[in-house]
């Protein structure tokens, strides 16, 4: 597997973080966060409470990054703490996930100014397919396509079997297929 950059420099401080480097675990905090709370917020559907979530996951792991092995797997552990999080908010709250009435478009997905009015509708049209999913298949089919981990990244990060996170995947992107040829018509 080919790595890119961004993955190599996260591995570094990874490294540096585990050997007690702070200034390493305040960049890879500034690196994360975002992609923490986006994924939180496509798990619970509510952005105090992803806030809320991530700030107890880094908690987790500060505590824990010391006895991550390979610096390599961050990213999945790191979601994985993350969706755990997200579970226990659940429970004590009780109730189901639902998607906030004002779903805005995620940064991966927003149209860049330059691009014509009509790609920008059928960019809308695809992200407004997205936030009618569920929020474990939203959340597998962004960890897949927007923050590129593999089905068995994924499938540590979201605590579920691979098979989980493939029928997850085929159950997305049916539905998105659906309404998108829906919508066209």
């Amino acid at each position: 597997m080919i790595r890119d950059s961004e993955r190599i420099f996260d591995e570094y401080l990874v490294a540096a973080a585990v050997t007690g480097d702070q200034p390493a675990f305040a960049r890879l905090v500034a690196r994360w966060q975002p992609k923490l709370l986006r994924h939180a917020w496509r798990v619970i559907g509510d952005a105090d409470r992803a806030k809320d979530v991530v700030q107890e996951a880094w908690v987790d792991i500060l505590r824990g990054i010391a006895r991550l092995d390979d610096a390599a797997a961050f990213p999945a552990w790191a979601y994985r703490i993350v969706t755990r999080r997200c579970q226990r908010a659940f429970n004590r709250v009780g109730q189901e996930v639902a998607l906030p009435e004002d779903y805005e478009l995620e940064q991966e997905w927003a149209t860049p100014e330059h691009e014509s009015g009509e790609f920008a509708a059928e960019v809308a049209q695809v992200v407004a397919a997205i936030a009618s999913l569920p929020g474990p298949q939203r959340a597998a089919l962004a960890l897949f396509y927007i923050e590129e981990l593999s089905v068995a990244e994924i499938a540590i990060a979201i605590d579920v079997s691979p098979g989980t996170v493939k029928t997850r995947l085929m159950h997305a992107r049916r539905k998105v297929r659906a309404l998108l040829e829906g919508a066209s018509s």
